[in-house]
């Protein structure tokens, strides 16, 4: 059986915070605030799996009300969403994300991106795809005060 799961996440940009996106540290002298470490594609790829398990969401498993969690890792997180979907006997079979943020250019940290997340998704390079876009000047990602990502995963049971 396949499922599929869409996973969406969004933070705002702040001075201080380093801005870490699919386990990659981006230079830059903003990040985006968050709980945890803020990185909206893990974040949204935690979502789009837990989509596919029908476990809810991100804010259900690790809310931003338990101190544990408090700049956790969010490949920490997802390490933990992966031995659910193991656990429950399924398998990433590709996942496709979008980065939607006006600056910093991401397109030239996408390579990185996916070296940090292939191997913990269980994925090969082609399986893995990591878009990045702008929102043409548009709202608060367009504007470039925050930073956008969605995800959908396909998932073998």
């Amino acid at each position: 059986m396949f499922k599929m799961g869409l996973g969406y996440d969004i933070h705002p940009l702040v001075e201080g915070r380093r801005f870490i996106l699919g386990g990659v540290e981006v230079p830059f002298p903003k990040g985006p605030a968050g709980h945890s470490d803020g990185d909206a594609l893990v974040h949204a790829i935690i979502d789009s799996l837990l989509g596919a398990l029908g476990e809810g969401d991100i804010g259900r498993l690790y809310p931003d009300t338990d101190p544990r969690f408090k700049d956790v890792p969010s490949l920490d997180l997802l390490r933990d969403v992966m031995a659910r979907l193991r656990k429950a006997g399924g398998r990433i079979v590709n996942l496709d994300t979008v980065i939607v943020a006006e600056e910093p250019k991401m397109a030239p940290h996408s390579e990185e991106m996916k070296a940090s997340l292939g191997p913990l998704l269980g994925l090969e390079e082609k399986s893995l795809n990591i878009k990045a876009k702008t929102n043409e000047e548009l709202g608060p990602v367009g504007e470039g005060r925050a930073v956008a990502c969605w995800a959908v995963a396909l998932v073998e049971f």
